[in-house]
């Protein structure tokens, strides 16, 4: 059926569209490139005064993986503050930190979003992880590999291997996991962990292998580059959270040596040491850095305050962070002996002068930074919030005089060692939709969604525009998707399920005699065991592949 979505403004950054009154067209899930001729539509929406964007995509989003499920088993109040009501369509569900996966699936749908990526999804784990994005309804997903502190890349470089080999490792990985980018976790520090260290700069030598994590970002960020995986390396840096952490961030920018790199959750990684307190905001430095390096994207992982739970690979400083659970318990564990697992909840206090400046520092950054195509709108769900909170962190950066009233509830020292009042910009709708929309699916290699183009998928949110920007971007009037309705005002009328979306770099075949043999002596399963086919995924896991083309290889 031909379906018309008429007179709508629509805001689609990937085509220069800005606020433009025009007519869109749908037809067997794809945005068809004009109205065929002489056809009368099937169905019509009068969309006149409304914004028409396409389905937003989340970046980074903690939504499958153990880590998950062990904070959802460990906060059964949790799950109990917030529980949705079984309906004739919509299953039941709770949780606020750490929703269950049909919670999430309808509340993200229910904010216009269409499409959302796991940032930490461990190969060896990489199973159980897409299990649970398939029970995520309403979404599209796809993760991020997770390597960096693997014995098995570690092993490979202490022993000087060559970069085609290291490559090939990576690429197979990507294959095995079905994933479409690699992410490093502290890199080389949930390894050390194991090793009895509790912390590893930039420089530091590891303290079993002749390595630092200077040389696995190098070594895996010019991987990715040269597969040509259109992701660049996604790196969750070395110190966080510590005072003064802002210098190995700018060491991590440089240990990429020119490749892309992006830096997730940069808030964690922006802090200094001036004051009393030896804690301050270092956002204008990293900002700048930022500015400076087009080679280099970043999310923020905002802080909002409130009750969360912290989940992370990064053993090491989430053992470190313990004591400051609330409430008072958290785990901390090994999986596989490729990497680590820490859960510890943890409640933001406006009051508190360290959380209120990290909320002021991550709103810098966001300031900050000219190019909204290279900062991307995260929380780092549910690590500095939940996803819910996004709306609401839309009207903070669209809104000057909401953002100044929220400054001057927040610790009065925190806010006095803040930047954020003199920052006069605004975040227009045509940003919005790029650091939602358009720059995510730019990044990722999306060329089928992100736009409002022609042959894009029919993935489209549609907003009543409203004075206040929170209210815009929490209840939408209607969301598409694959040309169909599923959210009439901001409430689900059609449960839909979704597909994993992957990268697959080519690799030489015989890299698998290595790792077979790793696997033989290592590890509990068997390396055919390990790999996920497509079958698997269609028929047994319930999300289908869909393959994304790399670049060709070393082209940017």
């Amino acid at each position: 059926m031909l379906t018309k979505l008429a007179g709508g403004r629509l805001y689609d950054p990937a085509h220069g569209i800005n606020g433009e009154v025009r007519d869109l067209y749908l037809r067997d899930g794809q945005i068809l490139a004009k109205a065929p001729f002489g056809e009368t539509p099937g169905r019509t929406y009068d969309l006149a005064g409304k914004l028409v964007m396409a389905g937003a995509i989340d970046l980074h989003t903690h939504i499958g993986g153990g880590k998950v499920n062990i904070a959802r088993t460990m906060l059964p109040e949790d799950q109990r503050a917030l529980v949705r009501t079984r309906t004739a369509l919509t299953r039941t569900g709770g949780g606020h930190a750490a929703p269950s996966t049909f919670a999430a699936g309808y509340r993200y749908a229910e904010m216009g979003y269409t499409t959302a990526f796991e940032p930490a999804v461990l190969p060896v784990n990489a199973r159980q992880a897409h299990m649970e994005m398939a029970d995520t309804p309403m979404l599209d997903t796809g993760g991020y590999a997770m390597l960096g502190s693997d014995e098995l890349l570690l092993q490979l470089m202490s022993e000087g291997v060559g970069q085609e080999v290291i490559n090939n490792y990576v690429a197979w990985s990507l294959h095995a996991a079905q994933c479409i980018g690699i992410k490093v976790v502290n890199p080389g520090g949930i390894s050390a962990f194991k090793f009895n260290a509790r912390s590893l700069d930039v420089d530091e030598r590891h303290p079993h292998y002749p390595l630092t994590p200077r040389d696995i970002v190098r070594t895996l960020s010019r991987a990715v580059f040269e597969l040509g995986v259109p992701h660049p390396l996604h790196v969750h840096a070395s110190n966080l959270g510590i005072p003064g952490n802002h210098t190995a961030t700018l060491a991590t920018m440089d240990a990429a040596e020119g490749f892309p790199i992006h830096l997730t959750h940069i808030q964690f990684h922006t802090y200094g040491t001036e004051g009393d307190r030896h804690f301050s905001s270092a956002a204008g430095e990293i900002a700048q850095a930022v500015n400076a390096r087009k080679n280099v994207s970043i999310d923020v992982g905002q802080v909002m305050f409130g009750q969360t739970v912290t989940v992370s690979g990064d053993t090491m400083r989430q053992y470190a962070n313990h004591h400051h659970a609330h409430p008072r318990k958290w785990t901390c564990m090994d999986i596989e002996c490729d990497a680590g697992c820490g859960v510890v909840p943890f409640r933001y206090r406006d009051q508190n002068f360290v959380n209120a400046l990290q909320w002021a520092i991550g709103l810098e950054l966001f300031l900050m930074v000219d190019d909204p195509w290279r900062v991307f709108l995260t929380t780092d769900h549910p690590n500095g919030a939940p996803f819910t909170s996004y709306p609401r962190l839309i009207r903070l950066l669209m809104d000057r005089g909401f953002r100044n009233d929220q400054l001057a509830r927040i610790n009065p020292e925190a806010a006095a060692m803040s930047c954020l009042g003199s920052l006069e910009r605004e975040y227009s709708l045509y940003e919005i939709a790029i650091m939602t929309r358009a720059a995510p699916a730019r990044i990722l290699g999306l060329a089928d969604r992100g736009h409002l183009g022609a042959g894009a998928r029919a993935d489209i949110t549609v907003y009543h525009q409203l004075d206040d920007p929170e209210q815009t971007f929490a209840r939408p009037m209607l969301v598409f998707k694959d040309g169909e309705v599923v959210v009439e005002d901001g409430a689900v009328t059609r449960v839909v399920g979704g597909g994993t979306q992957v990268v697959r770099p080519e690799f030489d075949p015989a890299i698998e005699l290595r790792i077979g043999r790793w696997f033989d002596r290592y590890h509990s399963i068997r390396m055919a065991n390990f790999r996920i086919s497509d079958t698997e995924m269609a028929d047994g896991i319930g999300s289908p592949v869909t393959v994304h083309p790399c670049r060709p290889r070393g082209v940017a």
